[in-house]
């Protein structure tokens, strides 16, 4: 026999009112980290400048760029566990990714006021909460503040061509390009997506491999192609700008093929030139890396089936939280079997 419940609903409404706060608490705080960090479905109400600033920035896209230092100062087979060294590979990676990603989210926030005005209405420049003369000066202490850090380490390293500065340089211009008119590389799905994954891949990628060793043209090939795996995760991003990419006349790979033929593109990106990779590693005799390589690509096949190819719109973010790490973990693979050879 059932006892008889001792809920009143003046009790109920007691305890109701006294898990709103808390609820409401901690929905706040998460969305407050969501609009510090730029992701994707944070709502506007910040009032800090220093807050907004870090917004443009879009901290949670510094993360594969600062993975990719690691990556080059692994394949270089020169870096060395000191202290000084981990001073030298940390500027590099305040240069790759605060400084100048931050540029270049900045310029693309900048350029993108429009589009976003339709997509994500709470980013701070469509939302007011930032004036366009802040946004420019933003930009340009960015720009000169990681010329500024490229210029240092290649005096550390004693470079007699500035080649961490001369690919600042050029990272820098493809940004530009990439976001700006008339170029803007973005209108073109294919060529704006790949210079994205080259981007977020290969030129980190070479910054860490010249600090501390000598780049050669075996790992520009090779990071070159691995960046067309980095096409497809530079195309799960467009997912989330659809509408407005197609009121704006932006050619995306959602827009140009629709969102299911762009979602079995962006995965099969991913895999296939991965895959490459590992059949490269086999070639020259590291298989033990090979097959660690291939065991990361599993796991990502699986979130894609699981989220992203049955609803690439409400998953992206899912997908990308899930599977984005055994990416990475494999470019650091990759980058620990070339620093072998070059042993």
């Amino acid at each position: 026999m059932a006892e008889p419940s001792s809920s009143t609903p003046a009790n109920d409404a007691l305890e109701t009112s006294s898990a709103a706060p808390a609820e409401t608490a901690a929905v706040s705080q998460g969305n407050a980290a969501r609009q510090l960090l730029g992701m994707k479905g944070a709502k506007a109400g910040e009032t800090s400048i220093w807050k907004i600033r870090l917004q443009l920035m879009k901290p949670i896209t510094w993360i594969p760029l600062i993975w990719g230092v690691v990556c080059g100062a692994a394949s270089s087979g020169a870096y060395r566990w000191s202290l000084e060294y981990v001073l030298i590979a940390a500027a590099c990676m305040l240069l790759s990714g605060p400084l100048l990603t931050g540029y270049t989210q900045t310029l693309n926030d900048f350029y993108d006021r429009d589009i976003d005005a339709i997509n994500e209405p709470y980013r701070p420049i469509p939302s007011g909460a930032i004036s366009i003369p802040q946004v420019v000066s933003q930009i340009l202490l960015l720009l000169v503040a990681g010329l500024a850090v490229a210029y240092s380490l290649d005096r550390w390293a004693g470079h007699d061509f500035p080649i961490i500065t001369a690919l600042a340089i050029g990272g820098s211009f493809i940004s530009y390009i990439y976001s700006a008119p008339p170029l803007k590389l973005k209108q073109n799905g294919w060529l704006g997506n790949y210079a994205l994954g080259a981007s977020y891949i290969a030129l980190p990628w070479w910054a860490g491999h010249a600090l501390f060793g000598d780049l050669n043209w075996k790992i520009v090939v090779l990071t070159l192609f691995y960046s067309l795996a980095g096409l497809g995760i530079a195309v799960v991003n467009d997912f989330k700008s659809v509408e407005g990419d197609r009121q704006m006349g932006l050619k995306s790979l959602p827009v140009m093929f629709g969102v299911t033929t762009a979602a079995w593109i962006c995965v099969l990106a991913i895999d296939i030139f991965q895959g490459g990779v590992a059949a490269y590693l086999i070639a020259i005799h590291q298989n033990l890396y090979a097959v660690l390589l291939v065991l990361l690509i599993i796991p990502q096949i699986t979130f894609q089936d699981m989220y992203f190819l049955r609803d690439p719109l409400e998953n992206d973010v899912k997908y990308q939280a899930s599977a984005q790490p055994f990416l990475v973990l494999g470019m650091l693979v990759t980058g620990l079997a070339l620093g072998h050879t070059a042993l």
